[in-house]
């Protein structure tokens, strides 16, 4: 059997056992989500149907909040774009998602709304949870490469579950697996010069996010830019 089919199989029997959690599911139009929804909520709009998530775990939020400082200050650094956290809203021609992570290139800032981004984001993560693998892996995977997410990042750090996969559009528009190097860092498509070591995600405790993103930005770049800084203060 497949790794993929034999991964989701494995989530599919523990998304079925009675302690697992389950999300809620609500017939509604997309204006009705709209005028339904709040800060307070977080839920995906999906050809007429509302997904109302469990809260994440604290594995879930501490992989992201890593995730997102380290991306963040690379972002912030190169002035390559625009990153968001949920709850944000990423509109699609069928759906309102929310991601656990978006990123916008600049050349498609007109994208954004005060609201919400219309549109794919450049690169989406999602960190997966019990109740979310099938979703992340097949639905969203789907989803993201028909409306266009050039590159879309797949996290699960359950505990003797942790993988990582990372996908890429390819020029006939279907993604296409990025694989680590040899030093088990991954590169990404649209963030050039951006790697991941995949093994911090697993850390326990996570490495600090301010050296992670000074190891991948590296020393000598990294003074140049404070010796700037310094310069024009």
């Amino acid at each position: 059997m497949p790794v993929l089919e034999a991964i989701l199989e494995r989530d599919d029997m523990l998304a079925t056992t009675a302690s697992a959690p389950r999300e809620r599911r609500l017939s509604m139009t997309y204006d009705e989500f709209l005028s339904w929804a709040n800060e307070d909520v977080h839920a995906e709009w999906v050809d007429g149907e509302v997904i109302v998530f469990m809260p994440p775990k604290t594995r879930h939020q501490q992989v992201l909040g890593f995730l997102f400082a380290v991306l963040g200050a690379f972002i912030d650094f190169t002035g390559l774009g625009k990153l968001f956290p949920a709850p944000f809203e990423m509109r699609l021609a069928r759906s309102a998602r929310e991601p656990d992570i978006l990123f916008v290139a600049k050349e498609h800032l007109d994208r954004l709304t005060p609201e919400r981004l219309l549109g794919p984001a450049d690169l989406v993560a999602e960190i997966v949870s019990d109740e979310s693998a099938r979703r992340d892996r097949v639905e969203k995977f789907n989803e993201y490469m028909e409306a266009g997410v050039r590159e879309y990042w797949v996290i699960d750090p359950r505990p003797g579950r942790e993988q990582a996969d990372f996908w890429v559009l390819d020029e006939q528009g279907r993604y296409q697996a990025r694989a680590v190097d040899e030093g088990g860092r991954y590169h990404a498509a649209v963030l050039p010069e951006f790697w991941l070591k995949v093994d911090w995600l697993w850390q326990s405790p996570l490495p600090s996010a301010q050296t992670a993103f000074a190891e991948i930005i590296g020393p000598d770049r990294l003074i140049a830019a404070l010796q700037e800084m310094k310069r024009t203060s």
